[in-house]
C-alpha cells in the first residue's frame, strides 16, 4: 500500500468533492458528546473509506474497523486468521478454497450478512467502473482479469460463488500462497449491497452506515476527527476492547507532538510525525518506538518521456545516487539503503542486489545515451508532495538528488512540490518526469512488491511493462515450491532494479510510533506496521 498515497476511480478531484460531502453529512456533532476511550493521531485526512478504492495506510486504518472480510488479520505478527469465515477447506490441487461462514453475522444495522455479500463486494471490486488499483489483486481468481478489464461481461463467469447462505467457493487460476492474506486486504472487504444501490458514490454518508466490522463510522468531520464507535452485532464484539476511538487528521509533527505530552492523544502514528530536528533525541524516550518494517522509498521515472524511455539514462541517474548521504543526512532513524525494491526479511525470500554508487559508471552510460557530461540533456521536473504538516523530508530529499545529479552527471532538474492530492492525481494519470514514491507491504510476500510493476497494474504508475518480467512474476505465482517461487521472483526483481529500471530503490523505512505501554496495550510492532484496533485498548490505572 502507499504510505498517504493516493484512491482512484474518477477524477481525484471528484472523488474529494464526494468525500467532503460525505464529511458533510456527519457535520453538526452534539457538543455534549461522550469522550473517546482512545485517541489516535492518523497523520492526514482520509480520501476515503470505501475499501474498494482506498489506498493509503492512514485509511486503510481506519476502514479496516469499519469492514472486514473473509479473514483478518492478527495483531502480532500480522498473520491471516478467520474473519467472517470461520473455516475454509482448501481442495488438493490448491484451486478451490471453499469459505464457510459464521452464522452469527449481521450488518451493524441488523440484518444478516450473507454469501452473496461476499460474492457482490468482490464483483465491485473487479467492475471496471469501480476503477480500483488494487483489482489486480483478484486477478488469481479464474476469469477476473477478463471482468476487469471488460473483455468478459458475465460476472458469474468469475471465480467466486454462493453456493447457499453461508458457503464461498472461490475457484483459482492457480495455487496462491498469499490468498488468505488478500481475504484480509480492505480490497476484499464486506460492504454494504443496498446501502451502495441506493446511495451510490455517497454510500459512505448513510446514516445509519451499515458495517460489517467492529467499528461503526458515527461522525466524519472536515479537520476535526473521525470517530468509530464499537459495533455491538459485531461477531467478535466481546473481544473488541475499545468502546469509542477518535482519528485525528494532524499533519504538524510539532503539534502532534504537543497534542500527545499534553494527554490529548494516546497514540500517534507514522514517523512523518516526529519533529525532524527531536528525531535522536526522541527516539531515545521509552515511549517511542522504532521497528523494521516491510517499506521501502524509491524514486519512479515516467519511461514514457524522453530521454528516460532509454534504460541507460535511468541506470546512469540511479548510479549518480549517494544513498548513504541521504539516510545519515536527512531521515536519521536508522532506515537502511537499499538497491532492490523488496526489503530484507520478506518472507521466503533473498532480494538479488541492484546497482550501488558508481559515479563514472554513471557518467559512461549517459555519455552513451548521447549525453556526455550532461550536455544536451533536457531539464526535467521531480515531482514531490509535503511532508505531514509541511514537513519537509521529501523536499530536503528532492534538494540532495537535485546536486548529486547535477554534480555528478551535469543535468539540471527542476523540483516541483504540489498538494498531496494534486501529487496524487498527477502520479496516476502520468503527468511527471520523475517523481517520489513509497509502498508498504500488505502482506509477508515478494509479490506485494513485485506484483505492482506488472504490466497495466493500477499502482505501476511508470508507463512501464516488460513481457519477461510479466512471465516471471506470474511464474513465481504459480509455485508453490518456496526455492522456486524465490529463483522466479529473483530474477523478475533483476530486471526491474539492474537492467530497466523503471524504479530506483533509495531505503527501507524504519517503522515508528509512539505510546504509553503502561498505559496502552494490544500494539505489536510487526513487519506489516498493522494494528487492528479491536485489539487496542486504554489501561485503566488503578486505584
Amino acid at each position: 500500500m502507499l504510505f498517504n498515497q493516493r484512491v482512484r476511480g474518477s477524477h481525484p478531484r471528484t472523488r474529494f468533492l464526494l468525500c467532503l460531502l460525505v464529511m458533510a453529512g456527519f457535520a453538526g456533532c452534539s457538543p455534549h458528546e461522550p469522550p473517546a476511550d482512545l485517541t489516535i493521531i492518523n497523520n492526514v485526512e482520509p480520501e476515503s473509506l470505501d475499501p474498494a478504492i482506498l489506498t493509503a495506510q492512514a485509511d486503510m486504518r481506519i476502514a479496516s474497523g469499519m469492514f472486514e472480510g473473509l479473514t483478518r488479520l492478527e495483531p502480532v505478527a500480522g498473520r491471516a486468521v478467520p474473519g467472517l469465515a470461520e473455516r475454509w477447506d482448501i481442495s488438493p490441487d490448491g484451486r478451490t478454497y471453499t469459505f464457510h461462514l459464521r452464522t452469527n453475522l449481521f450488518w451493524s444495522t441488523g440484518q444478516p450478512i450473507r454469501a452473496d455479500d461476499v460474492v457482490y463486494s468482490w464483483l465491485r471490486e473487479l467492475n471496471p467502473a469501480t476503477a480500483s488499483d488494487y483489482a489486480g489483486q483478484l486477478y488469481y481468481l479464474t476469469n477476473a482479469e477478463a471482468f476487469n478489464t471488460g473483455k468478459i461481461t458475465n460476472a458469474s463467469l468469475v471465480g467466486v460463488h454462493a453456493l447457499d447462505p453461508f458457503t464461498v467457493r472461490v475457484e483459482l487460476l492457480h495455487p496462491t500462497l498469499f490468498f488468505l492474506d488478500i481475504c484480509a486486504m480492505p480490497l476484499t472487504s464486506i460492504v454494504p449491497r443496498e446501502t451502495i444501490g441506493r446511495y451510490g458514490d455517497h454510500w459512505l454518508s448513510a446514516r445509519p452506515l451499515p458495517v460489517s466490522g467492529a467499528y461503526e463510522l458515527t461522525a466524519w468531520r472536515l479537520n476535526d476527527k473521525v470517530r468509530l464507535q464499537k459495533n455491538p452485532l459485531y461477531w467478535d464484539a466481546a473481544n473488541t476492547r475499545s468502546g469509542i476511538i477518535d482519528f485525528l487528521p494532524v499533519g504538524s509533527p510539532n503539534t502532534a507532538l504537543n497534542l500527545y505530552d499534553r494527554g490529548q492523544a494516546d497514540i500517534v502514528w507514522d514517523k512523518e510525525l516526529i519533529p525532524a530536528e527531536l528525531i535522536d533525541v526522541l527516539l531515545r524516550r521509552p515511549d517511542f518506538h522504532s521497528f523494521p518494517v516491510l517499506a521501502t522509498y524509491f524514486i519512479r521515472f515516467n519511461v514514457t518521456r524522453k530521454p528516460f524511455d532509454d534504460p541507460r539514462v535511468r541506470r546512469a541517474l540511479a548510479l549518480a545516487v549517494d544513498k548513504e548521504r541521504i539516510v545519515k543526512k536527512i531521515t536519521r532513524a536508522g532506515e537502511l539503503t537499499t538497491s532492490h525494491l523488496t526489503p530484507s526479511g520478506t518472507a521466503n525470500y533473498h532480494p538479488p542486489e541492484g546497482l550501488g554508487y558508481d559515479p563514472d559508471l554513471a557518467r559512461k552510460l549517459l555519455a552513451d545515451a548521447g549525453f556526455p557530461g550532461g550536455k544536451g540533456f533536457p531539464r526535467f521536473e521531480y515531482l514531490f508532495n509535503a511532508g505531514a504538516g509541511g514537513a519537509k523530508i521529501h523536499e530536503n530529499i528532492a534538494v540532495e538528488l537535485q546536486q548529486m545529479w547535477r554534480e555528478e552527471l551535469g543535468i539540471d532538474m527542476e523540483l516541483r512540490q504540489v498538494e498531496t492530492q494534486v501529487f496524487w492525481g498527477m502520479q496516476s494519470r502520468l503527468e511527471f518526469t520523475v517523481s517520489k514514491s513509497t509502498w508498504i507491504g500488505d502482506y509477508n510476500d515478494a509479490n506485494t512488491f513485485l506484483g505492482m510493476f506488472l504490466t497495466g497494474d493500477g499502482n505501476n504508475e511508470t508507463g512501464w511493462g516488460n513481457a519477461r518480467y510479466d512471465e516471471l512474476v506470474h511464474a513465481a505465482n504459480e509455485k508453490t515450491d518456496p526455492a522456486a517461487r524465490e529463483m522466479f521472483f529473483q530474477q523478475a526483481e533483476t530486471i526491474l532494479i539492474r537492467d530497466e529500471l523503471p524504479i530506483v530503490p533509495i531505503f527501507i523505512y524504519t517503522g515508528i510510533n509512539y505510546f504509553n505501554t503502561n498505559q496502552i496495550s494490544g500494539i505489536w510492532e510487526n513487519g506489516l506496521d498493522n494494528h487492528p484496533l479491536n485489539h487496542i485498548r486504554k489501561i485503566k490505572p488503578g486505584p
